[in-house]
């Protein structure tokens, strides 16, 4: 029996980290998510590395930026030829499996998962495409609307629900096939959740947890005509114009937000107390893929680069760590070369392709101070933007506008940009320094125009007559479930029960 941990990745998609400024809020019900972070290092300033889904899940499972992956959007191919963290665990002998989303883009929809245990809830397709030589351009039938906000509400199923009904209940069976032990190898489970991802639609029994709380009130909002251009042109690629949002849809929707954190959270209980009961132990770790703005500044969901969007919760509960929260700005994609610390294994064969760092250091009480970056390239932008965190301060840059620099430890709701303000003129001299060092924004602005391009040619050629779809089958093969007349029922009986003789 091998001694190496088991590993469990906890997933959750469009959950904002200013929710979790030392584990959950206080005004959260989320009892399983507290008991983790109590015994967990908190991460207080954890980044994505991009505020979209199929860039953000790419950069965290390869420890790479999405200009190195050239996931740049939810409709590019994540290459098979690029090593995840499934990969350096199945080769150091683990078994690996997912269960629930990834939003893998392409014909490889394992990336070194030896097993998926669903589908995913996103197509594998490049239909969702942005067009940089459209600017301006809205996609009606796949963007975001506001519709998701107007359209609050309770229901007791959902698309979502059913999805992640489903996802838990795959890795709880996972689970315990493990604890059997027919497999001697240590295993790494991933279980990633598409809530509280909108639309903003929960069950009743979560919905009234949170009725008439007073963080359902309307954060405030800044007028189209006074925001910055890269915010303009979300709310229009949102279509802003066509629905009149009230407070009353702003509470309703941020009530179905916070409801399905709880949902999540009950979630992820059935699945830690099935680890508890099948006496197993595995390092956990909890993260969301980016944040969701819940009508700060006026906006919603994501694809900004502003607090909401892009901090994300981040903990990880393993026996060689003390509990502790960590304020240090991390990223995503030092979660890689951290799994592989934690497991004792050598990245250096390809440490020069891995923009993460590990952050073990961190968590044993040492500090840092590599900045985090940020890239986006996706729908609501007409040129790649980059972002910087480092100390206190976060540097927004896009080549179409005007730069942005905020002081979060005296400006935490980012209100004040001091980009044009001469007695930050030094601070902005060192992050144009950096971006300058770490970025050619014109080399990959062409990157992405030409990935864009490509697609664009290749999406209507394979919708032309009979389409094979690359979206992932799951494989149960019903000949070896249960009772079949090539196993001796003894055994079988025998075999399947856990724990033994009690």
């Amino acid at each position: 029996m091998t001694t190496q941990p088991n590993i469990l990745i906890l997933m959750v998609d469009q959950l904002t980290g200013t929710l979790f400024p030392d584990g959950p809020a206080d005004f959260l019900h989320t009892p399983n998510l507290r008991r983790l972070a109590d015994h967990s290092v908190r991460f207080a300033n954890a980044y994505t590395a991009s505020p979209l889904c199929a860039p953000a899940r790419a950069a965290f499972m390869s420890g790479q930026l999405p200009r190195r992956t050239r996931v740049y959007d939810n409709a590019a191919e994540f290459a098979s030829d690029i090593p995840t963290y499934a990969h350096h665990l199945r080769r150091a002998g683990y078994y690996t499996a997912l269960s629930g989303k990834m939003h893998f883009v392409g014909p490889d929809q394992l990336h070194g998962f030896e097993e998926r245990l669903t589908t995913d809830i996103y197509p594998a397709d490049f239909g969702w495409t942005p067009d940089y030589r459209k600017p301006g351009e809205r996609i009606d039938w796949w963007y975001h609307n506001l519709g998701s906000v107007t359209g609050a509400g309770v229901a007791e199923i959902t698309n979502q629900l059913e999805y992640d009904d489903d996802v838990a209940h795959q890795a709880v069976q996972k689970l315990y096939d493990l604890s059997r032990q027919s497999d001697p190898r240590p295993w790494c489970l991933t279980v990633s959740f598409t809530h509280p991802h909108d639309p903003f639609v929960a069950r009743r029994k979560y919905w009234d947890l949170y009725d008439g709380i007073p963080e359902l009130d309307p954060p405030e909002a800044i007028p189209y005509a006074q925001m910055d251009p890269h915010s303009q042109r979300l709310m229009d690629a949102c279509d802003w114009q066509s629905l009149t949002i009230t407070p009353d849809h702003v509470r309703r929707a941020r009530q179905g937000y916070f409801a399905n954190i709880s949902y999540i959270d009950d979630k992820i209980g059935e699945i830690i107390r099935t680890i508890e009961d099948t006496r197993q132990e595995a390092i956990v770790i909890f993260v969301s893929d980016h944040g969701e703005m819940l009508g700060r500044r006026g906006l919603w969901f994501k694809m900004n680069f502003f607090e909401g969007a892009s901090r994300v919760p981040m903990m990880i509960a393993a026996a060689e760590l003390t509990p502790r929260t960590v304020t240090t700005p991390v990223s995503t994609i030092d979660l890689l070369p951290t799994l592989c610390d934690l497991i004792g294994l050598d990245l250096t064969e390809i440490m020069p392709w891995t923009d993460g760092e590990s952050l073990l250091p961190l968590a044993l009480g040492h500090d840092r101070t590599t900045p985090v970056a940020m890239e986006y390239a996706a729908e609501g932008s007409i040129t790649p933007m980059i972002a910087l965190r480092t100390g206190a301060w976060k540097y927004i840059h896009c080549p179409a506008d005007p730069d942005q620099l905020y002081d979060l430890a005296a400006d935490p709701d980012e209100s004040t940009n001091l980009a044009t303000d001469p007695r930050a003129a030094e601070v902005l001299a060192h992050f144009t320094a950096l971006k300058n060092a770490r970025w050619n924004l014109a080399a990959y602005d062409a990157e992405v125009r030409q990935s864009q391009a490509r697609r664009w040619v290749v999406y209507p050629a394979l919708r032309n007559g009979t389409y094979y779809p690359w979206d992932h089958q799951p494989l149960q093969k019903a000949s070896e479930r249960y009772m079949r007349n090539h196993m001796d029922l003894n055994v079988l009986e025998d075999s399947k029960r856990f724990p033994r003789g009690e």
